[in-house]
């Protein structure tokens, strides 16, 4: 294919990618977020740089996932993300109430800023690999083990329960990964707050993976790009056709759930999760 060619396909893309870019997201409330950013390289002022491609997932009040937004900043700065978050509310985002993703950098500040009333929830695997690194290799198994187990439990009091035994356990041989476990309590565990049925959904990012494997394997036949707007065009079309797919394919989550999460009320006195009769010693040692 000439590059001439090339060239006219792109100018049809464009437009499309645009128009499902920009589109107004009406189809709240969107109850839970997930935000992920991917680095692409490209070409800028005669240099090849790397740049950030964040990208917004959303349930909407049907109970089907749905591509919020995508755009490329420079740098996982509070700046990007609060620009990104903006724009996605200017479109009509709005009841969000949980917004998962990894730790990225000034994330936190921007979702506290232009989505208000929302939580956030770490994102269980990509701190897992992160306390991992805090243990030795040899017994990085059976701290990983340990930390699924607290995500294993049925119900909230038992999840925070099993967080506390952790920890306790943690603290004999690996401090600082117990330090960091107990420190990072209430972001991880932020899904307890809602409905058990779409805890598996929510407390991690594992449900954009699938979506980053196809970006991936698409931008890697690219390898850098000749500019911003064609990693626009690129994974704007992928991320259109997975959209186009989601509105056809059957509910992520049930109404029934998504209208039970925007009543939930927020709880963060991690003691008084656990004030029952079966857990005396753990409230006195929270406390304590």
């Amino acid at each position: 294919m000439s590059k001439s060619q090339v060239s006219e396909l792109a100018k049809e893309l464009d437009p499309v990618v645009e128009s499902f870019r920009n589109r107004p997201l009406d189809d709240g409330p969107y109850t839970f977020v997930w935000l992920d950013a991917m680095s692409q390289r490209c070409r800028e002022g005669g240099r090849v740089v790397s740049v950030v491609t964040a990208i917004a997932t959303g349930v909407n009040s049907d109970g089907h996932r749905e591509i919020l937004g995508l755009d490329v900043f420079t740098s996982e700065d509070e700046a990007g993300w609060t620009s990104f978050l903006r724009s996605l509310v200017a479109l009509g985002l709005t009841g969000v109430k949980l917004v998962t993703s990894d730790a990225h950098s000034g994330l936190k500040a921007a979702i506290a800023a232009e989505l208000p009333g929302c939580t956030w929830q770490r994102c269980r695997t990509h701190f897992v690999r992160n306390l991992l690194s805090r243990v030795p290799k040899n017994a990085q198994g059976l701290v990983a083990t340990l930390v699924r187990s607290i995500f294993a439990q049925p119900t909230s009091k038992e999840v925070w329960a099993q967080h506390e035994r952790v920890c306790v356990e943690l603290a004999r041989r690996f401090p600082q990964a117990a330090e960091m476990l107990q420190d990072a309590s209430e972001d991880i565990l932020a899904f307890t707050t809602f409905p058990e049925s779409v805890w598996r959904q929510i407390l991690s990012n594992n449900p954009q993976e699938r979506v980053n494997r196809e970006i991936r394997r698409r931008s890697d036949v690219v390898g850098i790009f000749p500019n911003r707007k064609a990693i626009i065009r690129l994974i704007g079309a992928v991320l259109g056709e997975y959209n186009d797919e989601w509105m056809v394919t059957r509910r992520y989550m049930s109404v029934g759930a998504l209208e039970k999460a925007q009543t939930t009320a927020y709880d963060d006195n991690s003691v008084a999760r656990l004030q029952t009769e079966e857990e005396p010693a753990l409230v006195e040692q929270l406390a304590a």
